[in-house]
């Protein structure tokens, strides 16, 4: 019976070990050593470790890896994220700010006893998951907080290492790397949707390795290249199995939305995905993407900006696009923008009509409907639609950045990588000579620091593709801080342009859908299904780059964010973590905000 990724599963199976497993940082070690008192009446069987590897499961992202982008400069929700205004605080509490290591206990617990199992085979394939999380584990570690201890056993109360300092950057990721390597090694080659396999092992690691990579490069840290390697060869190993494609059903103007929207994920590009059931695990995506109090998203201009013409050519190298209005910057685009946002004929899953304009469930007017099923689930915890994890989209994108940054790209490796995405959107090829020949220049200053040499024009692009292709999937802040580009994160985050007070056709049939004034709405037609008082939704002016202007673009993070250049690549670590231990010292700058 193949276990699926599910709450219910995960409580039922475990029920055996979770009291064994549950113990936090501060009460464990006043307990007698556990693999004294539990493990001989546990690990006995390959059922024991499946259980028991089964639990680590929960470790992974949940629902919120679908709106992970209303942290970062893709969108901004009705409440914008502490880190984007610069709120974020030192933590007091020990363990709190996700500086806990609860998670790593378990796994290395479980790491110290799997081998008492008499069964080889279940041996490796099980320690090879555990191993998986653990380094999936140490990887958030890394990006969150930087340097960190390695704990590769479980800890005793009388264990010096509890007081250790952090151990080099070097020595964790090798262990990381490590890791995952075993679980590439010893994990089956099998197709399992909601389980771990050696492909999802594989493209973990190219995804740390290729963050590794890029972040030391932009932080000048020594030693990328390695990295970076590591990152093609395991994005290569995975393309070169031949286990997955892209998913194509529906077309060019269809299969991007489809891929996401669906109730059911199947294992055509989808390699790991939390499964969500009717009437036994259900979320609320569905409300939040519809809401106007919930999470009203809205996706930023500078990404819709950033989507090509249909033919290939900028968008942004056309005349007036920072005044054009919705329906004209609408027309003849990359058909992933309007399978990303809502578009002038924009039709809800399953329906046979179009939906009206409706801006006041998004803040900068831009919709999403990436991922929104069909209108029986946008209730309050009514959506059942699977959360993709891991697709082999990726895969592609971190092979063709990654051999981008070391100079070594060819033109037939975008064909193998980049190329196909652009294929499945119905785009025309991206040229590796056309692309070096003349760097797009809207990219080059949202990315001024950008290391490409003679391949500087072609890694613009492959950012793009990757913006464009992974929206709303959990990786852009990741992508900001090992790119060094935290800074952006200042920039006006802006939404739809209006010209002024008036009626708005955003369908093009003729008939106003949105109606802009400054309190008297007697004028508003009535075919009008949004009013929009620039009194209470604030303007910016792309200029004059003025605010509270009676024409502009949607702004509603008018005070802007504040990125600390020197500080908020790290999160920092709790107070009462660095009293316990004297041996851990505060990430740079934080100590001055509690001194």
């Amino acid at each position: 019976m193949i276990m699926k990724l599910t709450t219910n599963t995960y409580k039922l199976l475990g029920l055996l070990i979770l009291l064994s497993l549950a113990a936090c940082q501060k009460d464990y070690l006043d307990r007698p050593s556990e693999d004294q008192v539990e493990a001989p009446y546990f690990f006995n069987t390959a059922k024991d470790l499946e259980v028991a590897t089964n639990d680590f499961y929960t470790f992974l992202p949940n629902e919120s890896w679908y709106t992970n982008d209303g942290s970062s400069d893709n969108m901004i929700p009705l409440t914008v994220a502490d880190r984007i205004k610069g709120n974020r605080t030192v933590p007091v509490g020990s363990g709190s700010g996700g500086w806990s290591w609860s998670q790593l206990r378990k796994i290395n617990y479980f790491l110290a006893n799997y081998h008492k199992v008499p069964d080889a085979a279940a041996q490796k394939k099980y320690g090879g998951i555990a191993r998986f999380f653990r380094a999936h584990f140490y990887y958030d570690k890394v990006k969150t907080f930087g340097d960190v201890p390695w704990y590769g056993k479980v800890l005793s109360a009388k264990d010096e290492d509890l007081f250790k300092a952090r151990d080099s950057r070097q020595l964790v990721m090798d262990s990381i790397m490590a890791d995952l390597d075993y679980a590439i090694e010893n994990i089956p080659a099998e197709k399992q949707l909601n389980l771990i396999t050696k492909y999802t092992a594989l493209l973990l690691k190219a995804r740390v390795a290729l963050f590794e990579g890029t972040f030391r490069k932009y932080h000048q840290i020594a030693g990328h290249e390695k990295f970076l390697n590591e990152a093609v060869s395991a994005s290569a190993e995975l393309m070169n199995a031949g286990a997955y494609t892209l998913y194509s059903q529906g077309g060019a103007d269809q299969a991007y939305r489809n891929l996401f929207a669906r109730n059911n994920q199947d294992q055509v590009e989808t390699i790991l995905a939390i499964d969500f059931e009717l009437g036994m695990r259900v979320h609320g995506l569905g409300y939040s993407f519809t809401s106007a109090t919930s999470g009203a998203y809205g996706i930023a201009k500078d990404m819709v900006n950033s989507y090509l013409m249909k033919d290939g050519s900028r968008f942004t190298d056309r005349s007036g696009y920072k005044t054009m209005e919705f329906y004209q910057e609408m027309q003849n685009r990359d058909p992933r923008l309007t399978q990303t946002t809502a578009g002038p004929e924009f039709r809800a899953n399953g329906e046979t009509s179009n939906e009206p304009v409706n801006l006041t469930i998004t803040t900068t007017g831009y919709r999403l409907i990436k991922a929104l099923p069909d209108k029986l689930q946008w209730g309050v915890s009514a959506s059942y639609f699977d959360v993709i994890l891991f697709r082999y989209a990726e895969a592609l994108l971190i092979n063709a950045e990654a051999k981008a940054e070391l100079g070594t790209i060819s033109q037939s490796d975008l064909d193998l990588t980049v190329n196909k995405l652009r294929s499945r959107a119905g785009m025309p090829i991206l040229s590796l000579a056309e692309a070096n020949a003349n760097p797009d220049p809207y990219l080059l200053a949202m990315y001024p620091n950008i290391d490409g040499g003679a391949f500087k024009g072609v890694l613009l692009e492959i950012r793009r593709e990757r913006r464009i292709e992974l929206f709303n999937e959990g990786q852009r802040w990741d992508d900001l801080m090992r790119w060094k580009a935290g800074s952006k994160l200042n920039q006006p985050i802006v939404g739809v342009y209006f010209p002024g007070v008036g009626a708005y056709d955003f369908t093009g049939d003729g008939k106003a859908d949105v109606y802009v004034h400054t309190g008297n709405t007697s004028g508003a037609p009535g075919t009008v299904t949004t009013l929009i008082n620039i009194n209470q939704r604030t303007l910016w002016d792309p200029v004059s780059n003025t605010q509270n202007a009676n024409k502009g673009s949607l702004d509603p993070f008018y005070q802007r964010g504040k990125f600390d250049e020197k500080r908020d690549y790290y999160a920092p670590i709790p107070i009462e973590d660095i009293k316990l231990n004297p041996n851990l010292k505060q990430n740079p700058e934080w100590e001055k905000l509690y001194r």
